[in-house]
């Protein structure tokens, strides 16, 4: 017993020792909110680093049912491959767009306004469905702890909200302090799951029996078994939202090159092409991503390994798949029991935190949903400590009511929480497909073009497969689902509460969302193209009505003309004022408001951020 818990109290101190630690300083040079290497790794990373817990689990309760776990290895090498093919997409794409947005703003660029919405409602979908999945999910490992996974569902619903409610808490705090603590935890996580690894070595060279069959084998046909075995694929590939995550959360990221980086240019100058790719805040990102190209594979594999050797799987003796392999292979040590609750617990608290990604992108998704009209004005506020609350808020109260609506069922879930994922990442391929046929010619556009449409084509049949693989699931509700969604977003664009003047646009990035620089440049542009787009729309439909006789004049101006993606860019590398500057500068001014300003649109001071 003194030997783990000697053990469980050293992971915890490296741990705690290698956290990052938002200094006051900081946040006068970079600003409020801004993060380095290693909290965007915590920050952007948990969610991915935690699928560990359920993917692998989901993936074999599709194989073994039916026997086919065995084969499992063919969906591993699909996971393994889908991660290396879209972590180098969007590792590439980072470089393009480096001022967050990920797909919603490289959709915007290259496929126009209506692929872009349909994207940023897709994105709205899956981080709060992130929010569902994971806290669910943290609630079936802490079950597993008393073999009563799935015994109770309001007993699930109240650990799963209580989660939602911790990382709630902690996303409104700031950024430092969640960095800190998830990091920690990161820590602790790595090391043990190391140390279980190496229990279940143990386990397996003294001959440890592998559990009785507790499902009834069923047969399957051929054509039955190809069936699972692409369910059992899709389910493993869920986690790959982590790298949408740090593309559209670039923004909070610090500008400047993380420590490993200034190192080598200092000490390995021959390898300057390396430290070029991974400088400035892209190049933070893009080693968040490069953590995520084998992890996916490397654990599947491990698991699958294990879970076929000691025949473990969801279900098995009331715990999870992780569960049960945590519960043998903790077992080879002395006082094994400790780091096996101390590991449930743990997993608990971190797929809990793995809401922390979804929340960070919903905000950076909230603002520019707002400027471009999609969202109503009132939901953005951003408070001194750099965070939008009120769409982290929002985000909360819907995962809870999702959960409640499901009765907790983590599964009911995971197909609204997969298909939400490959939309963007089609969009994204499509957008890196037209850049590199714009920009490049010769033999970079050549075998650029095949790599870009390769990566398209494998995302697609992935969102397709997604939806026929969870279709007993829920899949059918998910298309039914996306249509309600896209509808509703074009109905509140193109009423009122969608309309934006340039006045509304500058108050929202510049002045209520505090984002300066060419972020904002980029944003403006977004809003000016998009209400450009709903005037087609109001025109489109004006003109459909004159068709039955129904006479009705257009209500408002056109919008002025946005310009082009690269006029915004040049704009902002170049302190030039915006068009939307410009404009403003030109127009008559305003009488002075009744009261002042809104208070929510004061002066940015040492909070402002870029």
């Amino acid at each position: 017993m003194l030997f783990s818990i000697g053990l469980l109290i050293v992971f915890i101190f490296l741990a705690y020792k290698a956290s990052p630690v938002e200094k006051q300083e900081h946040a006068h040079v970079h600003g409020a909110g801004q993060v380095g290497l290693l909290a965007a790794l915590a920050l952007f990373g948990v969610d991915y680093f935690t699928s560990y817990y359920y993917a692998t689990g989901e993936m074999m309760h599709a194989l073994h049912p039916y026997n086919l776990q065995e084969y499992a290895y063919i969906a591993v090498a699909v996971i393994a491959f889908a991660n290396i093919a879209f972590g180098i997409l969007y590792m590439y794409a980072l470089g393009i767009f480096n001022e967050g947005g990920g797909s919603f703003t490289a959709a915007m660029r290259y496929l126009g306004p209506s692929i872009s919405l349909i994207v940023a409602v897709v994105l709205i979908q899956d981080y709060v469905f992130t929010i569902v999945v994971s806290t669910l999910s943290g609630a079936d490992q802490l079950l597993s702890l008393w073999n009563a996974q799935a015994s109770n569902w309001w007993l699930n619903f109240g650990i799963a909200a209580a989660l939602a409610t911790m990382t709630w808490f902690l996303t409104i705090r700031g950024r430092g302090e969640s960095a800190q603590i998830v990091f920690t935890m990161l820590g602790i996580f790595v090391l043990t799951t190391i140390t279980m690894f190496i229990g279940l070595m143990i386990a397996q060279s003294r001959g440890v029996a592998a559990a009785a069959e507790f499902e009834e084998v069923r047969d399957v046909s051929l054509w039955q078994a190809a069936y699972h075995m692409l369910v059992a694929s899709m389910k493993g590939l869920v986690a790959l939202t982590g790298l949408e995550a740090m593309s559209n959360g670039i923004q909070f990221v610090i500008d400047e090159d993380a420590g490993f980086v200034q190192w080598g240019k200092r000490h390995l100058p021959k390898l300057n092409a390396i430290w070029t790719f991974y400088s400035g805040k892209s190049g933070i990102g893009r080693f968040v991503q490069t953590s995520f190209l084998f992890y996916g594979g490397l654990t599947s594999l491990l698991l699958t390994v294990f879970a076929i050797h000691f025949n473990v799987f969801d279900g098995t003796y009331g715990r999870t798949l992780v569960g049960n392999l945590a519960f043998i292979g903790f077992g080879q040590f002395p006082g094994g029991e400790i780091l096996f609750w101390a590991y449930q617990i743990l997993a608990v608290i971190l797929l809990g935190a793995a809401s922390m990604t979804a929340y960070q992108d919903l905000q950076s998704m909230a603002w520019r949903n707002v400027a471009i009209g999609e969202i109503p004005e009132v939901v953005v506020y951003r408070n001194p400590k750099g965070t939008f609350t009120r769409p982290v808020t929002a985000a909360f109260l819907a995962a809870i009511l999702i959960q409640f609506l499901l009765q907790a069922r983590t599964s009911a879930a995971v197909p609204f929480y997969g298909v939400g994922v490959f939309l963007p990442i089609t969009a994204m391929g499509l957008a890196i497909r037209k850049h590199v046929y714009t920009h490049y010619s010769g033999k970079k556009r050549k075998w650029g073009g095949i790599a870009a449409t390769s990566v398209t084509v494998l995302a697609a049949l992935i969102f397709l497969g997604q939806i026929v693989g969870k279709w007993e699931e829920g899949g059918w509700v998910v298309l039914i689902s996306l249509a309600v969604l896209i509808l509703i977003a074009h109905a509140i664009l193109i009423s009122p509460v969608g309309y934006r003047t340039p006045q509304d646009i500058h108050r929202i990035v510049r002045e209520k969302s505090r984002i300066q620089g060419t972020m904002g440049n980029i944003a403006e542009w977004q809003s000016l193209l998009v209400q450009g787009y709903r005037y087609k729309l109001l025109v489109g439909i004006t003109r459909f009505a004159e068709m039955f006789g129904v006479q009705r004049p257009a209500r408002f101006e056109p919008p002025i003309a946005a310009g082009t993606f690269e006029e915004a860019l040049e704009t902002g590398h170049h302190h030039r004022p915006s068009l939307i500057d410009e404009y403003l500068a030109a127009q008559p001014k305003e009488s002075p408001r009744l009261g002042g300003a809104p208070r929510e649109s004061g002066p940015p001071d040492e909070t402002d951020l870029n």
